[in-house]
């Protein structure tokens, strides 16, 4: 339906012919990039959410797979993109230098990217540094790097393509196998396998590996399905290793990867466990505020004007890095050692990086800092030293043993386990949905079939781009997590914060009822639900009268056989499952409930919409407020 000149990302031949005229065009200046990134990284949400938002049996075999490569080539040929822009730009270099310093200095951003590029044209041996004021981001050159004919780059995206790269990302998945119960299996679409990996691999295992991928792409979180380029598999002793890493980390949640310097996990028993002690659990922890693209660069030869002709000496290879520290060989880990003691002058300095975290991300704690490793494809938080942050200016600080990409990461399950929620209705096929959590008080409205972020209490930020907006409960599960607001669990949550643990099927049934209710009765968190097991479950339950009743409440016990009103009440001293006087059990919430509503509430829930009962119904399934409470 769209007259736009995009292309559609579903078709192959249309995405197949747009990646393939783009990666010929050359000589794009930096804006050109921005201006075309913003239609790609539409394309790629478009992808995205339609792998989350459509049935299982309405995809065609083998869509899925196809989307997600898709999605992985896109993410590809974009950052090429950025990396030839930045060539064609250091070329002109000479002509843009400033008139005070001698070298170039320039921001271009847009509402997705931000690149800050110094060349070093002066080759002062006295300079130390540039502060980007606009950004409020700065760096300090290593004192070997000052004659030395290189461009510093911090290319900041607010989108985050590399975490979804990790094998810590997708959720780990246990196999019973014929012969091998305990095996474990990490599951990830590949477009981009290494070959020699699947040489003795049977065909019947890669068409297996598919079929799950398409299973596990539509449960994954929005930015998981971005890509998918690890192997589909790992070879046993790596397999029992992460085994172990995940008990440790189940028994230990809060010590699992937090800080500068986590605990290391145990491997004596297995010494090539895949899963370091410095290497960052993204199921635990979350990318914030985007990523940090920090690199220093060999300056390309400058253009030259000869009898009014402009020459340029064309290089073979693109952008080159420049090597630093120089002593490649050197081990990382005695490099860092020696940095820190200062005890010789062979080890070169450290580079120092400055910057003031984003508005539009919340931090409750203070934020961690990593680096990513493109040889495993992992977020890891060694080398990283001497960081320092100051709360109110929200400024960080650290140096690091060279230059490298970095992110902020922030617990993931900050806000869980949940205080109290409630759900009371305001209106024709309208509702309010309230979360108190540990840092926070959060409001959602839903109405018809979209809802919307109100409020989030003890915040400083700036979430104009959330607060206000109507979504679809799956935007909006996306738009809260970007912004640091996470009150929507994984599947494994479970493993890193304490939980009220319910029968799925009950759980999920009661979410139901409480939708299909919703528009005339208020639910609310009640205290005995964690003292009457895990086959039932507690909500108190009030009519929604005008005006408000203060202390109407009655409490039901559902599971999936039946539901009971209790004699019991929240100011009880003591649970009982002695039923309310008079009252007989249902087998559903709905019809239980109707023997004691008003002629008027039954009047409201006649006339309450399907699709806002779907939109109430996503929300409660998606926060899981009954177990994570």
């Amino acid at each position: 339906m769209l007259c736009n000149g995009s292309p559609d990302p579903t078709i192959p031949q249309e995405i197949n012919t747009f990646m393939s005229l783009w990666s010929e065009e050359t000589n794009e200046d930096f804006q050109s990039i921005l201006n075309k990134s913003s239609l790609v990284l539409s394309l790629i949400e478009e992808l995205e959410f339609l792998l989350l938002s459509t049935p299982s049996e309405e995809l065609p075999e083998n869509t899925a797979v196809h989307y997600t490569q898709t999605v992985r080539q896109l993410q590809t040929l974009l950052q090429h993109k950025f990396d030839e822009a930045t060539e064609h730009l250091l070329k002109n270099a000479a002509a843009l230098s400033d008139i005070d310093t001698g070298n170039m200095q320039k921001i271009i951003k847009d509402k997705n990217v931000t690149l800050c590029i110094w060349a070093n044209l002066n080759k002062n041996p006295r300079f130390k540094g540039f502060d980007f004021e606009e950004e409020a981001i700065s760096f300090d050159l290593p004192k070997p790097l000052a004659l030395s004919g290189i461009s510093v780059r911090i290319l900041h995206t607010v989108y985050d393509h590399l975490s979804c790269q990790s094998p810590t990302f997708l959720l780990h998945h246990r196999k019973a196998q014929e012969h091998h119960a305990d095996t474990i299996v990490l599951e990830s679409a590949a477009d981009d396998w290494n070959p020699a990996e699947e040489e003795e691999k049977p065909a019947e295992s890669v068409a297996v590996a598919e079929e799950e991928v398409k299973s596990e792409e539509r449960k994954s979180v929005v930015s998981s399905l971005s890509s998918r380029d690890e192997a589909r598999s790992v070879n046993e002793p790596q397999e029992k290793a992460a085994d172990t890493a995940r008990k440790e980390t189940e028994s230990n949640p809060g010590d699992a990867t937090e800080g500068d310097s986590p605990p290391p996990l145990p491997s004596e028993d297995h010494p090539g466990d895949i899963l370091e002690d410095d290497i960052v659990d993204l199921r635990q922890f979350s990318s914030l505020g985007g990523v940090y693209y920090f690199d220093v660069l060999v300056l390309p030869p400058q253009c030259k004007q000869v009898n009014g002709w402009t020459m340029l000496q064309l290089v073979a290879g693109g952008l080159q890095k420049y090597p630093y520290p120089p002593e490649l060989s050197l081990n990382s880990s005695l490099r860092v050692s020696h940095q820190e003691k200062d005890t010789d002058g062979l080890s070169p300095p450290l580079v120092a990086v400055s910057l003031k975290v984003t508005h539009d991300v919340i931090f409750f704690e203070e934020p961690q800092v990593a680096r990513w490793d493109p040889e495993i494809k992992n977020w890891k938080t060694d080398l990283i030293t001497s960081k320092k942050y100051n709360t109110e200016l929200r400024e960080l600080s650290f140096k690091m043993d060279a230059f490298h990409v970095f992110t902020l990461l922030q617990d993931s399950h900050l806000n869980m386990p949940y205080e109290s929620w409630e759900l009371t209705p305001t209106g024709p096929n309208q509702v309010s949905f309230t979360i108190a959590c540990a840092f926070t008080d959060i409001l959602i409205e839903i109405k018809d079939d979209q809802c919307r972020l109100t409020s989030a209490s003890n915040t400083d930020s700036d979430l104009s781009a959330v607060i206000g907006r109507w979504m679809t409960p799956l935007r909006l599960q996306a738009a809260m997590r970007r912004t640091g607001l996470n009150v929507f669990p994984a599947e494994d949550s479970g493993k890193y914060v304490s939980v009220n643990k319910k029968d799925e099927e009950a759980e999920r049934m009661t979410y139901k009822e409480m939708a299909l209710l919703s528009q005339a009765f208020t639910f609310g968190w009640s205290k005995w639900n964690q003292s009457c097991g895990c086959e039932q479950i507690i909500v108190k339950v009030k009519e929604q009268s005008d005006p408000p009743a203060e202390n109407d409440w009655s409490l039901y016990m559902l599971s999936t056989q039946r539901t009971q009103r209790l004699k019991v009440s929240e100011s009880s001293e003591e649970f009982s499952e002695e039923l309310y006087d008079g009252s007989e059990f249902h087998s559903t919430l709905y019809h239980m409930i109707k023997d004691y509503c008003s002629p008027e509430a039954t009047e409201r829930l006649k006339h309450c919409h399907h699709l806002f009962v779907d939109c109430a119904y996503q929300l409660l399934d998606m926060t899981r407020v009954l177990t994570y409470s």
